[in-house]
């Protein structure tokens, strides 16, 4: 991927900046924000914008309000939770492209904040309709896509905007994502270990069959592993089945065997007569699986083995639970391979840890501080390390 501009050689003194930024943050059912990371985030980009004498219009989506109107997923209580971290006046718009958002940023002084209610909101934005692109560029001087989560999107705020100002740049966030990520295709220490977890083999078909040519030990768990026990002809009880990806699997399978991975499927599961964290639990090999029986968690043969692996690693790319770590009867084996991942950064390892329930667990585990990278991408990320090129980064003007 070529180099990309970013606001590191950038004075924006007297200049609106346009800012796509991720504030997608989960709310509670009294619409309070119960994990502000993304908004701190954005908050170096904004920072040095502002510290240089710009202004900011910060847009973002929240949740799928499929093009309509919904009060529950207005983005006031991230714009009130901004002020709350900032210095900056941080102001309101109740609209995107109507008159409120066109006068308050005709207002905007240099040292002023103005977030923008929900892109989706409107239903130009996802289908990157160029009046709606042309509408938001229309409140600015310049674009700044600081929103590596929503970058494998080529909606209007992240591709449209971008074809009416002569220089479009990467933020702070999307440039250290950007070289995270890219550092572990290009050229990683070695070895090269990755991880891969959670429920479908369905979604990460193209990520595992670009990294079987790109790692040297590709490490499988969650709930994906039982379509590839099931495609070598083991009972899986009642474990999770991602039937539609049954062949898939089995050509997964009989590329690793050519491939330049070696490809780890555990050899032992943690398995409950239900799904419960009081169901009755035991150990067994994943080829003594009972009838109606199901696997939740890697058991712990595997993740000793799994540790051996990761701590002679030199490059980690982690993404997806080993288990179903939420319930703490099955939250070992993840718990295991978090503590492996952050003790082989501490050696000296560069670790990036990406998608929502890994980062979740990371976080659950206290071991985030211990970690090189955390992306804020899932999906993102996903698609940067299966090859692909991501809409929103490849829009932004080349160096």
């Amino acid at each position: 991927m070529s180099q990309k501009m970013t606001l590191k050689d950038y004075s924006p003194a007297g200049q609106k900046v346009l800012m796509r930024v991720d504030f997608n943050v989960p709310l509670d059912k009294d619409r309070e924000i119960t994990d502000d990371t993304r908004i701190r985030a954005a908050l170096p980009s904004v920072a040095h914008i502002l510290s240089a004498g710009g202004s900011v219009i910060l847009m973002s989506h929240l949740g799928r309000p499929k093009g309509k109107v919904d009060p529950a997923l207005s983005l006031r209580p991230v714009a009130d939770r901004l002020a709350e971290l900032v210095s900056a006046p941080v102001k309101f718009a109740l609209d995107t492209v109507g008159p409120d958002a066109a006068a308050k940023s005709a207002d905007l002084r240099p040292g002023e904040i103005l977030v923008l209610e929900n892109l989706r909101f409107n239903p130009g934005e996802t289908v990157n309709d160029p009046g709606f692109a042309a509408g938001l560029a229309g409140l600015a001087d310049t674009f700044v896509n600081d929103a590596f989560g929503s970058a494998h999107r080529a909606h209007a705020s992240t591709v449209g905007v971008t074809k009416h100002f002569p220089a479009c740049r990467a933020g702070f966030l999307v440039q250290k994502e950007l070289k995270f990520l890219g550092s572990l295709l290009a050229d990683p220490p070695r070895p090269f270990v990755a991880i891969l977890g959670g429920a479908k083999v369905g979604g990460k078909v193209d990520v595992i069959n670009h990294l079987l040519d790109k790692v040297d030990t590709l490490l499988v768990g969650g709930g994906m592993i039982f379509t590839f026990l099931k495609d070598h002809g083991l009972n899986i009880g009642s474990s999770l089945l991602d039937e539609d990806s049954l062949e898939v699997a089995a050509e997964i399978s009989a590329r690793s065997k050519s491939s330049r991975a070696r490809f780890v499927l555990p050899e032992d599961c943690i398995v409950a007569n239900e799904f419960s964290d009081t169901a009755d639990r035991r150990t067994c090999l994943v080829t003594d699986i009972p009838d109606r029986w199901m696997g939740l968690d890697i058991g712990p043969a595997t993740a000793a083995r799994y540790r051996e692996i990761l701590a002679g690693a030199r490059s980690i790319f982690w993404n997806g639970p080993m288990g179903v770590f939420e319930l703490p009867s099955f939250a070992a084996g993840t718990r295991a391979v978090a503590e492996a991942v952050a003790v082989a950064t501490d050696t000296g390892a560069v670790s990036v840890v990406g998608g929502g329930d890994s980062v979740a667990a990371i976080n659950q585990f206290g071991l985030a501080d211990r970690i090189s990278h955390i992306s804020t991408g899932g999906g993102a990320s996903l698609e940067f390390m299966a090859g692909r090129e991501l809409p929103g980064i490849a829009a932004l003007t080349d160096v």
